[in-house]
């Protein structure tokens, strides 16, 4: 007997993401339900070879559903999660909403697969950011063997990030710059996104970084380890899927990047293309689609006595959000729900 499964926001990118991927991966499901809010109410998705039609969230019944991935932003979040965890059906929300209360998981799980067993605190688990999500996947494996005391990381972010409106501004303010008659002024963006980099993702906070930037420090020390310090600059540029990542890290125990090389290549749900010769590395054109981490440009740091330098790039709608997502719900199933 498999489980019953419903996605939430199933008409956007992460939600339609997320219904290829449980095909893809041959998820044990008896039932999956595609819900959306009452304005897409009847869209058709797919799902494998099938098509389904979107149910209303609004009037869902979530009793006898074992888990229901959502990916429909906080605030749709905030009024639906609770009715389906109360329901006794686990959530696991791709929104920012639950992901720093202490007594809900933010899970990895090719990082912190044991934290699974805290659903049962409020039936919720969190997904992390995307820019979170690939970075910490590297992350980990470097820390177990060297400790990792600090991160520098500055991120190239795709527009796929931001949402279908990201998507469209790029490609629209792309066409219009080949067409002098158009203008197409920034809307989703601060400032014009195609042919441009912008330092800026989500709000301002007070002490001048961003919230997206927070989110990084916040996740990262929730996931792997609470003393690991970490500053992060999160640029917005005009690619439309795959974030990418350069990051700099200073460990307890000197790490030769040999030895990081080595390790990462066996770790778990990262694939390393790191040859020093023209195009040896991959870029977020390359990973889009794929299920891996990609991680390149492993290197010594000079500067300081413990230090690495790596290339890590992920396609940001799988592993930064509709993959880590179904890499959950297997998880919830193989250990804890035990059906199928």
């Amino acid at each position: 007997m498999g489980y019953r499964v419903a996605i939430a926001g199933a008409t956007g990118n992460v939600g339609r993401e997320m219904l290829n991927i449980l095909a893809e991966r041959q998820f044990p499901a008896d039932e999956v339900v595609a819900l959306a809010s009452r304005k897409s109410l009847g869209t058709e998705v797919s799902y494998g070879d099938t098509t389904l039609k979107t149910k209303d969230l609004d009037t869902f019944d979530f009793t006898g559903y074992d888990m229901a991935l959502f990916a429909i932003g906080a605030t749709a979040t905030k009024e639906y999660a609770p009715k389906a965890a109360a329901a006794g059906c686990v959530v696991i929300d791709n929104s920012s909403l639950y992901r720093y209360e202490p007594d809900i998981p933010l899970i990895v799980p090719e990082v912190n697969p044991d934290a699974i067993e805290q659903y049962s605190n409020r039936n919720i688990i969190a997904n992390p950011n995307c820019s979170t999500a690939q970075m910490v996947v590297a992350l980990k494996p470097l820390h177990d063997r060297a400790k990792i005391k600090r991160v520098v990381v500055s991120t190239y972010q795709s527009v796929s990030g931001a949402g279908k409106e990201g998507l469209d501004e790029l490609w629209d303010q792309t066409k219009a710059i080949y067409n002098p008659t158009t203008e197409v002024p920034p809307s989703k963006f601060q400032k014009q996104i195609a042919f441009n980099v912008i330092p800026q993702i989500d709000v301002f906070m007070e002490d001048g970084s961003t919230k997206e930037e927070w989110k990084m420090v916040a996740e990262t020390k929730k996931i792997v380890d609470p003393s690991i310090k970490v500053t992060a600059t999160c640029v917005r540029v005009p690619v439309f899927v795959g974030h990418s990542e350069a990051v700099n890290i200073e460990t307890e125990d000197f790490l030769d990047e040999d030895e990081a090389r080595d390790i990462l290549r066996e770790s778990p749900g990262i694939m390393v293309v790191d040859k020093r010769e023209e195009g040896g590395y991959t870029t977020p054109i390359e990973c889009v689609g794929d299920f891996a981490t990609f991680i390149s440009r492993i290197r010594q740091d000079s500067t300081i006595e413990n230090g690495l330098n790596f290339w890590c790039v992920s396609d940001n709608l799988r592993k930064g959000a509709a993959l880590n997502a179904v890499q959950i719900a297997e998880l919830l199933g193989n250990r804890v729900l035990k059906k199928g």
